[in-house]
């Protein structure tokens, strides 16, 4: 049988290599995904900093399934600026869609998922476990994002049947999030290079292998994971 048979998961930032990816793999495990993304990049509308998009997406998964059995907050954006470089309206906004995003994901559908108990994946970074000193505002929403997961986890725990919540850190994956983090450096194939070789696997991640690992965590297979941060970095932190 499919490991996600029958199961209702709304996938946020599926516009994105990531949330694309996910949303492939929900569907070839045999459930049913609802990608969604800003206007035009995915089949439902939902700005993830917009508590009324929240609301809307919801009640349209309640019409049309009746329930939700999973929730994937990969929305995010990426800044490559130091403490000094980052301009405040810069920093909202990163911390808007990165950390708030996934708050309002997972306060929203948590009524949902309690009802026969669900499971959320949140993506965070390698980044939310290390610092970099070009990476303040996504150092920060990163790591929020890593310690909202286990308050929640621990909320869901308590809850019978319970509530899953873990969070997945990827270290740099290929994809348009990296060409643009790259691009700003203004020497892009040096950065990369210097990016694979900071990896001991010695390449960039796939979006693909991160879908299985969030594949994993939504599935009946990881009923006893939950508050995990769950590292899939080419052992980038292992150092």
């Amino acid at each position: 049988m499919a490991r996600l048979q029958d199961k209702i998961v709304l996938v946020t930032g599926a516009g994105g290599a990531v949330g694309r990816a996910v949303a492939l793999a929900v569907k070839r495990e045999g459930g049913t995904s609802v990608a969604t993304d800003l206007a035009g990049r995915a089949d439902h509308v939902l700005d993830v900093t917009a508590e009324h998009d929240w609301h809307q997406a919801l009640a349209e998964v309640m019409r049309m399934h009746g329930r939700l059995d999973g929730l994937v907050n990969a929305a995010g954006i990426a800044l490559l600026a130091s403490i000094e470089d980052t301009d405040y309206a810069t920093w909202r906004r990163v911390l808007a869609v990165n950390l708030d995003g996934t708050f309002l994901g997972c306060k929203h559908a948590f009524p949902l998922l309690k009802r026969g108990g669900g499971a959320i994946v949140n993506l965070s970074s390698v980044s939310g476990i290390v610092g970099g000193h070009n990476l303040a505002a996504y150092n920060a929403s990163k790591g929020g994002v890593r310690l909202l997961t286990k308050s929640v986890a621990l909320h869901g725990a308590r809850l019978k049947p319970p509530v899953r919540c873990n969070s997945v850190h990827p270290a740099f994956l290929e994809g348009p999030m990296v060409e643009d983090i790259l691009a700003q450096t203004g020497r892009p194939e040096v950065a990369r290079g210097q990016l694979a070789r900071d990896i001991p696997l010695g390449r960039l991640g796939e979006p693909s292998e991160v879908a299985e690992l969030c594949v994993y965590l939504l599935s009946d297979e990881s009923r006893f994971v939950t508050g995990a941060e769950l590292v899939i970095d080419g052992g980038l932190t292992a150092r």
